[in-house]
């Protein structure tokens, strides 16, 4: 819990960073802190905008996974735990289902299993992680889980078309319009610009605003378990781990150092506090790829400035009449909203195989996708097996990880390598 300070404390030197156990004097530190606030608040807000979920109460519990994630990995790692995009879909599905609590019980299996399997992967390494999941199978399960959510836009299309389409339009204009910080902050921007569209079209409600306190505590909901919700939550742990994974890589090229050793940590962390999120009504946590960027544009990697970030979520949690303003942002921007962040998590999947160089002239990995996706896509409400009910996404998971390893083996027992079988058939 201490930082050497870094040079003279008020500037960086070219070619020089901050690195995660330095910082700067307190008011670069805390303005640097501010810049992180704001980079990940449009996203964390808007996870519990799509779900229902209280806004404060969301924000209360991204500070503690944060904080929890700073002791874990002993302040060696910086990052914030904003709320995570891949557990949207079994959320919607449960609470419909079920109820919020339901769905809260979902997110606190999610958060257990990955804490187990970052203590896994803190004895073992990631070794395993990677033959159970491939590239292919990865990126597949990252993409239809965005694709699977496309259906959720199509009720504002049609009722608020101009506000929709018009909110989309502002986001990916200022992605491209504005240079730094402003720039990174497109979700945000796009949120206000469609907010006062829509205000100024009548659409927003301000009753709820009038009626809250200044402050007050944030609401709890205590969960409740399921066995038909658990399968719908599993696909998101895979999603979770590659997003803490690929954090702790990226920051460790930027910074220098070699951080691997910190993968089960991080792993941990995050699983800890998507547990304690699910156990007091906050959305699940993951690590923010938003916060990357404001890093690399300061040169700050001090986790110092992340402390400051998230002691300020955490007050910003006792302002209920602050939840209530979010709560009034109106369908149609929420529905543009949701068509950038749903494409890009679909994108990022397809990213993940050009990245990796996946063969789709190989068979295994045509299907593999092809399968995953398909199911995904097309399944829009709940399937009954039995007692057991799966959604889109449960069910395009499991469906890839079978195709994938099934061809895989019987590839194998003809005596052939997968990864050659396009040059064996």
């Amino acid at each position: 819990m201490s930082w050497s300070i870094h040079g003279n404390g008020k500037t960086i030197s070219p070619g020089e960073v901050v690195a995660p156990d330095e910082r700067l004097h307190w008011p670069q530190t805390i303005s640097i802190g501010a810049q992180h606030i704001l980079a990940m608040f449009g996203s964390s807000i808007l996870v519990p905008t799509l779900t229902g979920f209280p806004v404060t109460t969301t924000l209360l519990f991204t500070g503690l996974a944060t904080i929890i994630f700073l002791l874990m990995t002993k302040n060696k790692v910086p990052s914030y735990l904003g709320s995570s995009f891949a557990l949207i879909a079994p959320v919607i599905s449960t609470t419909q289902s079920h109820s919020m609590a339901g769905a809260l019980g979902g997110i606190v299996m999610t958060g257990a299993l990955l804490f187990v399997v970052g203590l896994i992967v803190q004895v073992t390494g990631t070794a395993w992680i990677h033959t159970l999941m491939p590239p292919v199978v990865m990126g597949t399960i990252v993409a239809l889980i965005g694709l699977n959510l496309a259906s959720a836009t199509l009720a504002p299309m049609t009722d608020f078309p101009l506000t929709t389409f018009l909110t989309v339009i502002f986001t990916v204009v200022a992605t491209v319009a504005f240079k730094g910080l402003l720039g990174r902050l497109s979700i945000l921007v796009g949120l206000v610009l469609g907010y006062l569209l829509a205000l100024v079209q009548g659409q927003v409600d301000f009753s709820a605003v009038a009626k809250a306190d200044w402050v007050g505590l944030p609401q709890f909901t205590t969960p409740t378990f399921h066995l038909d919700t658990a399968l719908m939550f599993l696909p998101a742990v895979f999603v979770l781990i590659a997003e803490n994974i690929g954090h702790v890589r990226t920051v460790g090229v930027m910074t220098g150092r070699d951080l691997s050793k910190f993968n089960g940590r991080a792993l941990m962390a995050d699983g800890a506090g998507t547990v304690l999120a699910g156990l007091g009504g906050g959305s699940a946590t993951t690590t923010y790829a938003e916060n990357i960027g404001v890093m690399a544009a300061s040169r700050v990697y001090s986790t110092a400035a992340y402390w400051v970030a998230a002691i300020v979520a955490m007050a910003l949690a006792f302002l209920p009449k602050f939840g209530a303003l979010v709560g009034t942002i109106p369908v149609g921007v929420i529905g543009g909203l949701g068509i950038v962040l749903y494409g890009m998590i679909g994108i990022v999947g397809a990213r993940l195989w050009i990245e990796a160089k996946v063969d789709f002239g190989n068979p295994v990995n045509l299907m593999t996708a092809g399968t995953g996706l398909i199911i995904a896509i097309a399944v829009t409400s709940d399937i009954t097996f039995g007692q057991i009910q799966l959604g889109g996404i449960a069910l395009g998971s499991i469906a890839t990880l079978v195709v994938f390893h099934l061809m895989s083996l019987v590839a194998k027992l003809r005596g052939f390598d997968p990864a050659e079988v396009s040059k064996q058939s």
